[in-house]
């Protein structure tokens, strides 16, 4: 259905209106790719991810542990050792989740540091596709490693993601 209302789009605003429409290509996985700020910035999220997922990793191992000294155990406890003993698991246990859920939630910790760390370079190259996108007139650009633009074939001449990374500084 997005392929459909896709080329219907381009179809319309094509056969529309007497002058031409110029349209261009960018690909911004290449893009970023060759931004070395981009590449830092995500080997950090993938370093402070893992450190992060161990420490709730040793949680769920520390829950898991009493869960089993206690399965093991429970027949020489009395009902309320029992009962301390199921209070500190299901405590252990909802450590973890709650844990869990402030670094990696929606709303968490690692989407906070991603949005920090991308947003200013994701900001930068919207601008650089834009000013080069009013520079050479073009009316519509579109993102060819975007898995909804359904792009069957295009003219290498069209794609200006080495104009957009020259704009930027860097140069391929």
């Amino acid at each position: 259905m997005k392929k459909f209302l896709l080329l219907l789009f381009i179809a319309l605003t094509t056969s529309v209106g007497a002058a031409a429409q110029k349209f261009a290509l960018i690909d911004m996985e290449y893009i970023m790719h060759n931004i070395p700020a981009y590449e830092r910035a995500g080997e950090q999220l993938n370093q402070i991810s893992k450190k992060w997922q161990a420490e709730v990793e040793a949680l769920d191992t520390e829950a898991k542990t009493l869960y089993r000294n206690y399965q093991n155990e429970a027949v020489f406890l009395s009902e309320s050792q029992k009962k301390t003993r199921e209070d500190a698991i299901v405590k252990k246990e909802k450590d973890a989740a709650d844990l869990k859920k402030r670094y990696f939630g929606p709303e968490g910790e690692l989407h906070k540091k991603r949005t920090a760390l991308l947003q200013p370079i994701q900001d930068e190259v919207y601008n650089a596709v834009k000013a080069v996108a009013q520079a050479k007139g073009f009316q519509l650009i579109l993102d060819r490693a975007s898995e909804g633009a359904g792009i069957i074939f295009a003219s290498p001449a069209i794609d200006i993601s080495n104009e957009v990374l020259a704009k930027l500084g860097y140069s391929n």
